[in-house]
């Protein structure tokens, strides 16, 4: 059995024909640029932000926003030739399988867990944390206690009694994976009308912080626009480069984990219809609309609070704090950005685990998971056991590990996987030149290997202990295939 062994380009389209016995299509070119909105907009915008301000680049954010932009944009190339030419659920992981074998196929397929479930679970502790933000300023009530909305790794000390309180579980966090979980169980097309509708929502609030706090710029927080190099030690202990070259590339990893989600797209394509036509608008679609809105939110907040704030007052309700303090006669508006701030993450939270049960389904067909991956729903037809895996993994993250740590390891792990994807077009253009395509990546093989240079060099922005994190889940996830997947790949046991 070759752990090298692709799976045959003919089989992947048979699948793909097969899907009305499967997975409904039911999503348009407008449902893919709306689901991709709303994994996009959210938790990277509203919280990666400033922290890639206060860590990393200063007011110089917006030039880290254009690095991650043009990272992504030469990845979204690549990801609109592969899921229009192979319109299957399963992202990279497909892609991979088809064109480098079966055990880089186990390696990405593993490396999209950091991506969509650790990302959901950043995004379920930022709701937690808006939510309470939500009950103090908003409704005037006391907050959900610390012990049960933060993890046990972290602790508060108070200012005046110097008690210190240790976190045990985040609550809120675990509740939020939860209820989208039961919803993604009822159906994909039920999902995308719930995400549409917050995608409507948020991208009104981005842009009323754009035009309005655009008014509340103050100069003097923009200079100089990048800061000098040096060293920023965080809560943690760890230290991060500040301005500078290096300081933009850090904070161009950091806030790479803000464009997470346009790739979730190419995960639906089984259930696209036309995705030869429908999955190249949506995936460079939303990637283009988000581009815009992050340069202008990222020039405004930096403009209108200090990186201090950012620091110490704001830290994950940056946003809620600057229009608070800042932005005199529009408290409404800080209101309105904690609100919509939920309802923003709740859709970024839908369109991860999204994304990772359709990883799962594909990986549970092909006998590298356990079957029951791809079981569907007899009335839903939905991959739901699946689903509720994924909730007991998500939840575990969310429920116990701090936010920072899960999004960085979020971060590098999406890296990896668009190195790859790159990758991938360059050499399926060699070995199936005759393949149909909808949509081709222009200039091959100079926009893939931009893409992978692109990507490797935010990777190494992010840190040496990040990549440590990522080889300890890599070691995990082959001790894992050469145990079990190995064993049991459809693909390996038809040589029998």
């Amino acid at each position: 059995m070759s752990i090298w062994k692709r799976k045959p380009l003919e089989q992947l389209l048979a699948e793909a024909s097969e899907s009305e016995k499967g997975l409904k299509r039911t999503l348009t070119a407008w449902s893919l640029i709306a689901l991709g909105i709303g994994a996009i907009i959210g938790a990277g915008l509203f919280v990666r932000t400033a922290m890639a301000a206060s860590q990393n680049a200063g007011p110089s954010v917006t030039i880290a926003f254009i690095v991650a932009a043009i990272g992504c944009a030469l990845a979204g190339l690549c990801y609109a030739e592969l899921s229009s030419s192979i319109p299957i659920s399963g992202s990279a992981y497909t892609y991979t399988y088809a064109t480098m074998g079966e055990f880089l196929a186990w390696i990405i397929g593993w490396d999209l867990i950091l991506e969509y479930a650790v990302g959901a679970a950043t995004v379920g502790i930022a709701w937690s944390e808006y939510l309470n933000n939500l009950l103090v300023n908003v409704l005037h009530i006391s907050p959900i206690p610390y012990e049960f909305s933060h993890s046990p790794f972290q602790k508060m000390t108070d200012p005046v009694t110097q008690v210190v309180t240790h976190g045990m579980i985040n609550l809120p966090a675990l509740f939020i994976v939860g209820i989208i979980s039961l919803l993604l169980i009822k159906g994909i097309q039920e999902s995308a009308f719930v995400n549409g509708i917050i995608v409507v929502v948020k991208v009104i609030i981005v842009v009323l912080i754009i035009v309005i706090g655009w008014n509340f710029v103050n100069p003097a927080n923009h200079t100089p626009y990048i800061p000098p190099s040096s060293i920023f030690t965080d809560e943690h202990g760890i230290g991060h480069n500040f301005g500078g070259f290096w300081g933009i590339i850090g904070a161009a990893g950091t806030v790479f984990f803000a464009f997470i989600g346009f790739d979730a797209v190419s995960t639906a394509a089984q259930e696209t219809k036309n995705p030869k036509r429908n999955m190249p608008i949506g995936i460079l679609g939303s990637l283009a609309v988000c581009t815009i809105l992050y340069i202008l939110f990222a020039h405004v907040l930096t403009g209108v609070a200090t990186v201090e704030d950012f620091r110490t007052g704001g830290k994950e309700a940056s946003v809620a704090f600057a229009i608070n303090k800042y932005m005199i006669g529009y408290a409404w508006l800080g209101q309105l950005v904690t609100v919509a701030i939920l309802a923003g993450f709740s859709s970024v939270i839908l369109v991860m685990l999204l994304g990772q049960s359709r990883v799962f389904y594909a990986m549970g067909k092909d006998g590298l998971l356990p079957k029951m991956f791809s079981d569907l729903h007899s009335k839903f037809k939905t991959p739901y056991k699946a689903n509720v895996a994924i909730l007991i993994i998500v939840g575990a993250f969310a429920a116990f590990v701090p936010g920072d740590i899960v999004g960085d390891m979020t971060s590098i792990g999406t890296l990896f996987a668009f190195v790859l994807v790159c990758i991938s077009v360059i050499i399926l253009r060699k070995k199936e030149p005759d393949m149909v395509r909808e949509f081709k990546t222009p200039f091959v093989p100079f926009v893939p290997l931009l893409g992978v240079a692109a990507c490797i060099l935010m990777m190494v922005g992010l840190g040496w202990t990040n990549w440590l994190r990522l080889f300890a889940w890599m070691a995990i996830g082959i001790l894992i295939y050469f145990t079990y997947s190995k064993k049991n790949s459809k693909l390996n046991n038809l040589e029998k």
